[in-house]
């Protein structure tokens, strides 16, 4: 089936009103052709064919293809697919799918975000979300699917956040890696509302793609903000619920590690400085005390045009290993990070980790490849994670307390599999036997 014989027997057939016509499109080889274009993108632009990066984005915005693809994926595939926006639409019908795949060609009338307020996981506080209309979710997650190729092609490495093949799980690896061949000082900071005020200027102008996209990022940042029936306008920001904000975030944050890089390069083949990145929270490693201290000023003043800040109340200064004095207080050694609790403990010789050696072509480099460390680094549940995961049971078990077993534990069932899969892989049996107790007490 070609393309155009597939444009017209789904635009032109009086059959395309049933769900089943929508269900029997090829999906397969719609992502297959989606992704194609998506790949000739980002080799451009890995190239440095940048009029290249920007006629096949032009292309891909006009595929029909990657358009049926942008709204399958806002009204089937997000988990969001049911919140509405101001228009109050929550759902459509196959037949409202296939307008919608017509009318997000271009040239849309933007509406106002619609403000919604949600609960932070374990505090009292909330956190604004604003949610596009469908049909703009569907046109952001068209433009998406056109930018995010030549940014992944440009994007730091130590940046995990938000990003296809990339997960928390990689940057807590990439952590490990960082420390594992002795003690670290640790820079462990927080950007504050980053979504909320990233400068819109500064993040426009970093972007250079072609104008009808650039329109419809500047429509977006600037549609403003339906709070309980007040409008307000968005004036920085990115708000959180669009389809396009988490890429703009890391758009606006791309530099970040360069910086770093460019300041501290490898001394004698040794890293003076590392950092790793996720979303808006970010470490930086290294064996120095002054380079960590040098790092949290440079950052600092890299944030200034972007329109961002360090928030005070969450950044610290600690060593993995040891305990030190800083600021007029002991910092205990360890830290958090995306829900994982990273810390080393001094151990004897019959309980120490073991540097590895590197190895190429199956041969050693380092002459002493088991050298005895004198510590062991932990990874394991985070005491705020484990706190917040045993009041969400509690609360479902108290919701159920007149409800049968049964209807319990298939309510639990999915929450305790869900963060154990998500804790698998570190150090987490003595946690796991606690919240067991917990489960079992409550």
């Amino acid at each position: 089936m070609t393309k155009a014989s597939l444009k017209k027997g789904f635009e032109k057939s009086k059959l395309i009103k049933t769900t089943n016509v929508w269900k029997q499109i090829p999906w397969a080889k719609v992502q297959r052709k989606v992704f194609k274009l998506q790949k000739r993108i980002f080799q451009a632009a890995k190239s440095g064919q940048d009029a290249k990066a920007r006629r096949l984005q032009r292309l891909l915005c006009k595929s029909y293809y990657a358009r049926l693809l942008a709204v399958r994926r806002v009204t089937q595939d997000n988990q969001g697919k049911k919140t509405a926006g101001v228009d109050g639409m929550r759902a459509i019908s196959p037949r409202q799918r296939f307008k919608l795949v017509e009318n997000i060609k271009g040239n849309l009338k933007v509406k106002p975000l619609r403000r919604v307020w949600i609960p932070k996981p374990g505090r009292d506080e909330k956190r604004p979300l604003g949610i596009p209309t469908i049909q703009d979710r569907a046109r952001q997650a068209l433009v998406k699917s056109a930018l995010e190729p030549e940014w992944e092609s440009r994007f730091e490495d130590t940046s995990y956040g938000f990003r296809p093949g990339k997960s928390a799980h990689d940057a807590i690896s990439r952590i490990f890696q960082s420390i594992n061949k002795g003690g670290y000082y640790v820079l462990d900071a927080d950007i504050a509302k980053c979504f909320d005020r990233i400068n819109h200027d500064y993040l426009l102008s970093k972007i250079h793609c072609p104008s009808s996209l650039k329109r419809d990022l500047k429509s977006w940042l600037k549609a403003g903000v339906l709070d309980n029936g007040v409008f307000k306008d968005t004036e920085a920001g990115t708000p959180q619920g669009g389809v396009i904000s988490p890429l703009l975030a890391n758009i606006a944050l791309d530099g970040m590690v360069r910086l770093i890089k460019t300041m501290y390069p490898k001394k004698k083949n040794v890293v003076q400085a590392t950092i790793i990145r996720y979303a808006d929270d970010f470490v930086v490693i290294s064996p120095s005390l002054e380079i960590i201290e040098q790092c949290k000023t440079a950052i600092s003043e890299w944030l200034k045009p972007v329109g961002l800040e360090i928030k005070p109340e969450k950044t610290r200064i600690c060593h993995t290993l040891n305990p030190i004095e800083y600021n007029g207080k002991t910092e205990e050694p360890g830290f958090d990070f995306l829900g994982f609790n990273i810390r080393q403990y001094p151990v004897g010789k019959y309980k120490s980790g073991k540097s590895r050696g590197r190895r190429k072509g199956g041969f050693l480099f380092n002459k002493t490849p088991h050298k005895m460390l004198g510590f062991k680094t932990h990874i394991k549940p985070s005491n705020k994670a484990v706190k917040a995961h045993t009041e969400v049971i509690k609360g479902v078990i108290k919701q159920h307390k007149t409800a049968p077993q049964s209807a319990l534990i298939r309510k639990l069932n999915p929450i305790i599999r869900g963060w154990s899969n998500y804790y698998s892989g570190v150090v987490s049996s003595e946690t796991f036997i606690k919240l067991d107790h917990i489960v079992r007490n409550v």
